[in-house]
């Protein structure tokens, strides 16, 4: 028998204080994506028949350039998150839980850092 109330029995036992600013970032990436998406589709939907040169001509443009590499590391920052929450809910192996989280993380750094990089190359 505990003297203590069911409060003081579950007080400390909560979020760790993650869980608010990880739904926040995954709705501000969200909201970030919609512009950024609908001009990568519509840029993509002018260029159906452009020729090669056009393209880099398109993708040598700074503004382009930032504009591209803004859609890259916010979709997959945003993809890091919503995975993350996956794997979180649906595996329940804490080793395996460990092993993917640490796969995604590295995975989008790769990812991420090969597109960056490829948009550069193609800038400068």
């Amino acid at each position: 028998m505990s003297l203590r109330s069911p409060l003081g029995k579950v007080r400390g036992l909560g979020s760790a204080k993650n869980g608010t600013h990880h739904w926040w970032m995954q709705k501000v990436t969200a909201i970030a994506l919609i512009p950024l998406t609908i001009w990568f589709v519509s840029s993509i939907v002018q260029m159906i028949h452009a020729d090669y040169e056009i393209v880099i001509n398109w993708m040598n443009s700074p503004i382009t350039a930032v504009l591209m590499m803004l859609f890259i590391v916010t979709g997959i920052y945003h993809l890091k998150l919503g995975i993350q929450v996956i794997i979180e809910d649906y595996i329940h192996s804490e080793g395996s839980k460990m092993f993917l989280q640490m796969l995604v993380s590295f995975g989008c750094v790769a990812i991420g850092t090969t597109a960056v990089f490829s948009i550069l190359k193609i800038a400068l």
